[in-house]
């Protein structure tokens, strides 16, 4: 494979294959194929060895009588028919194919007759292995995969410390990053200029796009939670943020507040460039009043920074800690176990900041950042349960799920990753409740049934009055759940358990 400053070649047909980089403007792999390319088509497959998974999990655990729902899914569908339409502005169109990349892409390249296939590195070993699988089979033909850097600023060994090592701390690489940046880095690639190489698919392509149904999925879940797609909705998201990012570091903790970008299920799919991104952020963190800007670049670092662990680390893509010291720890197993793993998953654990986030991610596949933090640091250091549990359950239910992040604040909650959180730090889902929801207007959002508790008492309902929790319409263990766990007693538990590894 090709990396973008060795690309000295060109072609007459070159194919574009659009991946997690859903847009025109600003896409590395298909300005290169725009200029060193007479005629250039694009495609997306939908990759059957993912969705298959997506449908397996789904059926087994939520109890589905016929097709899956899947929000992603639907969201990429939504954002695919604005691509097309931006590519046929430029005389262009999409190809979307339903299948193997493995057969499919060689074929499709076959087809056209394209000498090079153009695409996006992917950093996750599944991704690696198989455009390496794409690139066999497309050399056996003749043919070339050509890949380049576009969804972070720096890449795998592109910053390394003194020692020519990846870095594991966060703080040394954020100011390795900062020091390293030049405006070049942030600079967009100028697709429009060479617009005039795409190409129509040709008729016997042109045909329809799978639908949902097709695929084994059913419409619905995105339409609930009124999520704007594609180029547009991330255009607009980002308009909206740059009026409220001045307050960003103050207000991002606190989940009823509307703090952060919501823009993350954007960058999962590459709706929006990175660069777009961390350019402004920059730019306004550079004023006199750019704190939240420069408290938002750090965040968008934190992705980088996870990307290039995965990249340096592709043991944790087994589901292994970051320190392996830490895959001996003795983790809550059982009927017991399980049953409270339940309780989580369904936001019935009694502890209402918990439960609500739960539910928040539940019904609209989004979770507040904060609330990660909460829910993780729950499972794993009040209920005992291995975080890689939780981690599994934020995969199929999170609308912006990239495994290097994912795992990265799982794995920082538990900790077991790299830069993590100390073991003996654990968090009072209490205390984070009434620091970060102090009226508990999150908590009514999406726990109803305590619309009436008054603030005091929203946190820990527990600890009321049995006759006023009546008056206020609750009675626990009916309307809402006694907690599941004694969070000074969990804690105890929890300090013993990573404690023995201490005395090994």
């Amino acid at each position: 494979m090709t990396r973008a400053y060795q690309l000295d070649a060109n072609f007459q047909n070159g194919l574009v294959w659009f991946r997690r980089d859903l847009r025109t403007g600003d896409n590395a792999a298909l300005y290169y194929a725009l200029k060193h390319c007479e005629r250039v088509w694009c495609v997306f497959v939908f990759d059957t060895t993912i969705l298959q998974p997506l449908i397996d999990w789904a059926n087994e655990h939520d109890d589905h009588k016929g097709k899956v729902q899947d929000r992603r899914i639907e969201f990429i569908l939504a954002s695919l028919e604005e691509l097309d339409r931006s590519l046929k502005e430029g005389g262009g169109g999409l190809i979307v194919l339903h299948g193997d990349p493995h057969e499919e892409i060689p074929r499709l390249a076959a087809q056209l007759e394209a000498e090079a296939v153009f695409t996006n590195h992917d950093y996750e070993p599944v991704a690696i292995e198989r455009d390496e699988s794409v690139a066999e089979r497309l050399r056996d033909d003749g043919r070339q995969l050509l890949t380049f850097k576009d969804q972070v600023i720096f890449e795998r060994e592109e910053l390394l410390n003194g020692q020519g090592k990846p870095f594991a701390v966060f703080t040394p690489y954020k100011n390795a990053w900062l020091k390293k940046l030049t405006p070049f880095d942030l600079k967009p690639y100028p697709v429009e200029r060479y617009a005039k190489s795409l190409a129509r698919p040709p008729r016997k392509l042109d045909h329809a796009w799978p639908t949902l149904g097709q695929m084994g999925f059913a419409p619905g879940k995105l339409a609930e939670t009124k999520l704007l797609t594609g180029m547009s909705g991330a255009q607009t998201l980002l308009e909206d943020f740059v009026t409220r990012i001045d307050s960003y570091a103050d207000r991002r903790d606190f989940p009823a507040a509307r703090g952060t970008s919501h823009l993350s299920v954007h960058l999962r799919f590459g709706t929006v460039s990175i660069r777009t991104l961390a350019r402004l952020a920059h730019e306004m963190s550079l004023q006199p009043d750019g704190q939240g800007a420069a408290t938002w670049l750090s965040e968008l670092i934190w992705r980088d920074f996870y990307f290039m662990i995965l990249a340096h680390h592709p043991h944790i893509a087994k589901r292994a800690s970051f320190k392996p010291e830490f895959d001996t720890l003795r983790w809550e197993t059982g009927k017991q176990a399980d049953a409270l793993f339940a309780a989580w998953c369904k936001g019935r654990t009694g502890y209402p900041l918990v439960d609500a986030a739960m539910l928040q991610l539940n019904q609209t596949g989004f979770m507040h950042n904060r609330l990660r933090m909460v829910t993780a640091s729950f499972l794993a250091k009040d209920l005992g349960i291995d975080w890689r549990r939780g981690e599994r359950y934020f995969e199929e239910k999170l609308n912006d799920f990239d495994f290097s992040a994912n795992n990265g604040g799982w794995q920082w909650a538990a900790s077991t990753g790299c830069d993590a959180q100390p073991w003996f730090r654990i968090f009072n889902p209490v205390t984070q409740s009434e620091k970060f929801d102090p009226q508990g207007l999150f908590i009514k959002r999406f726990l109803p049934e305590l619309e009436k508790v008054p603030a005091k008492w929203i946190h820990a309902p527990w600890q009321a009055n049995p006759d006023d929790l009546k008056d206020w319409g609750v009675v626990l263990g009916k309307d809402y759940p006694q907690p599941v766990v004694d969070h000074a007693k969990a804690r105890q538990e929890t300090l013993a358990r990573y404690g023995m590894l201490r005395s090994r």
